[in-house]
């Protein structure tokens, strides 16, 4: 008994199916697929655009944080007046904020790490030389990378 209501439910479903189908013209079923291809496509090239943002901000953010910890230990070489060590974290700050503007398009965040990467160039060069450095400058170099990494 059970076995006939699974077949005339069966057939009542194909029937059903069938005549639904059969009113609508074939055009519009093609366009209805056409339609969710290009929405599904879009869509993949969103989730797409967003992930690769996600990415490129977060070796970004990676980088200036990486920075910002190789600055405070060059400026706490200074204050102990080791000044090779300090040079050599200097570099290291440098590399790592270039490093987040390799292979990326200019824009306004890239032209500030850049700019940024030209004041860490500027304050290695008079540790280099034996310049008297500034605390208040290395501050102001701190102050700018917390700015970055909060926009």
């Amino acid at each position: 008994m059970v076995k006939f209501f699974a077949v005339v439910l069966l057939l009542v479903g194909a029937f059903g199916a069938g005549y639904y189908l059969g009113q609508r013209p074939v055009g519009t079923l093609q366009r209805t697929v056409a339609e969710l291809q290009q929405s599904l496509k879009d869509m993949s090239r969103n989730v797409l655009d967003t992930t690769l943002g996600i990415e490129r901000d977060l070796r970004r953010r990676q980088g200036l944080v990486d920075a910002k910890s190789r600055l405070v230990q060059a400026k706490a070489h200074l204050v102990d007046r080791n000044f090779g060590d300090a040079a050599k974290e200097m570099a290291e700050a440098i590399e790592a904020v270039e490093a987040t503007t390799k292979g990326t398009k200019s824009d306004d965040a890239t032209n500030a790490l850049r700019d940024m990467a030209g004041s860490l160039r500027e304050v290695k060069l008079e540790i280099v030389t034996g310049k008297q450095v500034s605390m208040k400058k290395l501050d102001e170099l701190q102050q700018r990378m917390n700015q970055l990494l909060n926009n």
